[in-house]
C-alpha cells in the first residue's frame, strides 16, 4: 500500500509538471493519476471505498468553508436573487426538461428519469471555484452569478437526496419528510448562527493569546470540520455545513489568517478528491457505449448551457450570460454521489449509472480547458461587454499602486500617519490582536494575519503595490517577513527598518536594496523614499 501511495504522488507531481508547460490545471493531472493509478493496479473499486471517500469529500468541504469565508451573510443577502431565483430556476429547469426526455423519449421510468434529470442538473462546485478563485473571476459579475447558482445546487442536494430515500423507502409520507427537514435546516442554522455570534469571536481571542500557531491551525480545522459534522448529524450535506460555518467567520476580522491556515489542508484534500474521480473512469464501458456517452456528454453540456444562458441572460447581458453558461455546462462531483447511492438502491439500472458516472467525469475533465480559454471562448460567441470585469464590490484586491505597510506598532502608526498627510492609498497586515483592534477602531484600512503566510500577502495585492514597508520590531521575524516576500512575489520596492548596521548586512543577500537604518525622523525619511519611487 505505501508504494501505491509513493507512486500515486510521483505521478501526480510528475504529470502536473508537464501539464503546467501547457497551462492546464493542476485539476487534469490528478484526475489523470487517478485513472493511470487505477488501472495499473486493478483500483478501480477501492474509488468507491467509503472511508476513501469520505476523506476526498473533505477537499470539497474545505472549499466551501473558503468559499464562505469570502462572503459575509450582509453580501449572501445581496446575492440572494442569484441563489434562489436564478439558482432555483437552472437547477428546476433542467431536471425537468431532462425528465421529459428520459421518461417520454428514452422510456425510462419516472422515478429513475427524475433522478437522473436532477443529477444532471448539477454543476461541479469543486473544479469551477477553485479555478475562478486562483483566477480572481469570483468577484467579477459573471462570478457571482455562477457563485449564487451553485449554492442553490448544493443546496438541492439534500431534497434530491431525500427524494431518493423516499423512493426507496415504503410508508413513509412526502409531508413527514419535507417537515422534518424544514425544522432540520432551522435548527442547524439557528445553532450555527448562535455559536458565530456570541462563541467565535471569543473563541479566536482565546486562541491569539497563546502565541501558538498549532492552536490556531487546530482551532479552525475544529470549526470547519465541527460544523460540516453538524450538518450531518441534521441529515445534510457536509459542504453546506463548512460554507455557513465560512459565513460566519467572514463576519470577524480572522477570515484572512483563516483562509491562509486552511489552504494546505483544502489543496492536498481537493487533489484526493480528483484522483478518486480519476479512479472511477471505465474504459470498458466507454468502448462499449462510446455513441451513447459522446452523444449524452455533447447533449447534457449544450442543454445545460442553453438553459443558464436564457435564466441569466433575463437580467444580464449576453456576455456575462454565455460565460456564466459555459461554466457551469459540465456535470458535477455531488452528481456521482447521486447516481451512486440511486443505483445501489435500484432506482436507476446499473448499464444507465455507470454510463453517466463516464459521461459527468469527461464533462469535469473538459471543464478546466474550457475556464482556462473562458475569454476566448466567449468572444468568439458574444461580442464585448465594457461593463463585465467591473467587480460587485471592493476588495483589498481592488487596490493598485498602493502602500503596504506590514506591522501596526508604534513605528507602523507613525508610518500610517505620513501616509495620509501624502494623500496615499495603503493598507496594513497585522498579526497582534490587540494592535488589530486598535487599528480597526480608528478606521483604518487593516486586516489580522500573519505576513509570513503567502496567502495573506497575495491578499494585499503585494505585486500591484507601489511599495511594501516592513515595519516589524522583532528582527528574526522581520527576516522571515522578508524572505517569504521573495518567495511570494517579484516586488521590487522593499522598504525595511533595521535597529543597527548588522541587520542591514543579514538582509543584503534577499537583494532588498531600500534598507533604513533606525533613527528618530526614520518614518518620515521612509515616505519620503516611498514618493521618489
Amino acid at each position: 500500500m505505501l508504494g501505491i501511495i509513493l507512486l500515486t504522488i510521483f505521478f501526480a507531481i510528475s504529470i502536473n509538471i508537464v501539464l503546467k508547460k501547457f497551462q492546464l490545471p493542476t485539476i487534469v493531472g490528478y484526475i489523470a493519476t487517478g485513472t493511470i493509478i487505477s488501472h495499473l493496479f486493478g483500483l478501480h473499486s477501492v474509488a468507491h471505498d467509503e472511508a476513501l471517500k469520505h476523506t476526498a469529500e473533505f477537499g470539497v468541504v474545505f472549499l466551501m468553508f473558503t468559499i464562505g469565508l469570502e462572503f459575509s451573510v450582509t453580501h449572501l443577502l445581496r446575492m440572494r436573487h442569484e441563489v434562489f431565483v436564478t439558482g432555483t430556476l437552472q437547477v428546476v429547469l433542467t431536471t425537468l426538461i431532462s425528465y421529459g426526455i428520459l421518461h417520454y423519449l428514452f422510456d425510462l421510468k419516472m422515478q429513475s428519469a427524475l433522478i437522473i434529470g436532477s443529477a444532471l442538473a448539477l454543476s461541479s462546485t469543486a473544479i469551477v471555484l477553485k479555478l475562478y478563485n486562483e483566477s480572481g473571476q469570483i468577484s467579477k459579475r459573471h462570478g457571482q452569478r455562477v457563485l449564487g447558482i451553485l449554492i442553490l445546487q448544493d443546496i438541492a442536494v439534500i431534497p434530491i437526496l431525500l427524494m431518493i430515500g423516499f423512493f426507496s423507502i415504503e410508508g413513509q409520507s412526502l409531508s413527514t419528510v419535507l417537515i422534518e427537514t424544514a425544522v432540520g435546516a432551522v435548527l442547524l442554522i439557528l445553532l450555527l448562527w448562535i455559536i458565530g455570534r456570541y462563541v467565535l469571536e471569543w473563541f479566536f481571542d482565546m486562541i491569539i493569546k497563546t502565541d501558538s500557531d498549532e492552536l490556531f491551525v487546530g482551532s479552525v480545522l475544529l470549526i470547519a470540520i465541527g460544523a460540516s459534522y453538524l450538518a450531518y448529524l441534521f441529515g445534510f450535506s457536509y459542504s453546506l455545513g463548512a460554507f455557513i460555518a465560512g459565513v460566519l467567520i467572514a463576519e470577524t476580522h480572522f477570515k484572512h489568517q483563516v483562509e491562509a491556515d486552511l489552504i494546505p489542508f483544502r489543496d492536498l484534500l481537493l487533489g484526493l478528491f480528483f484522483i478518486t474521480v480519476g479512479m472511477q473512469i471505465n474504459f470498458g464501458v466507454i468502448s462499449a457505449h462510446l455513441l451513447e456517452v459522446v452523444g449524452a456528454l455533447v447533449a447534457v453540456m449544450v442543454m445545460k448551457m442553453l438553459i443558464t444562458y436564457i435564466i441569466v441572460k433575463r437580467n444580464d447581458s449576453k456576455r456575462i450570460a454565455m460565460k456564466t453558461a459555459l461554466s457551469l455546462m459540465q456535470v458535477g462531483e455531488f452528481s456521482l454521489v447521486v447516481l451512486e447511492v440511486a443505483s445501489s438502491h435500484g432506482l436507476v439500472q446499473e448499464l444507465h449509472a455507470q454510463i453517466l458516472i463516464v459521461t459527468v467525469i469527461i464533462s469535469m475533465l473538459i471543464t478546466p480547458l474550457i475556464l482556462r480559454n473562458l475569454p476566448r471562448i466567449t468572444g468568439k460567441l458574444v461580442k464585448l461587454d465594457p461593463t463585465e470585469n467591473i467587480p460587485t464590490d471592493f476588495h483589498v484586491r481592488d487596490l493598485e499602486s498602493h502602500v503596504v505597510v506590514l506591522g501596526y506598532g508604534h513605528f507602523g502608526q507613525e508610518l500610517v500617519r505620513d501616509l495620509k498627510r501624502q494623500h496615499r492609498t495603503y493598507v496594513i497586515v497585522e498579526y497582534n490582536i490587540e494592535l488589530f483592534k486598535k487599528g480597526k477602531n480608528q478606521g483604518e484600512p487593516i486586516i489580522f494575519g500573519n505576513a509570513v503566510k503567502r496567502h495573506i500577502l497575495e491578499s494585499v495585492q503585494i505585486d500591484q503595490a507601489k511599495a511594501v514597508i516592513v515595519a516589524i520590531d522583532n528582527p528574526h521575524k522581520l527576516q522571515m517577513v522578508c524572505e517569504a516576500i521573495r518567495q511570494t512575489s517579484s516586488q521590487q520596492n522593499i522598504i525595511v527598518r533595521v535597529p543597527e548596521e548588522r541587520a542591514h548586512k543579514e538582509l543584503e543577500h534577499l537583494g532588498i536594496e531600500h534598507v533604513v537604518i533606525e533613527s528618530q525622523e526614520m518614518a518620515r525619511v521612509i515616505v519620503e523614499r516611498v514618493a521618489a519611487l
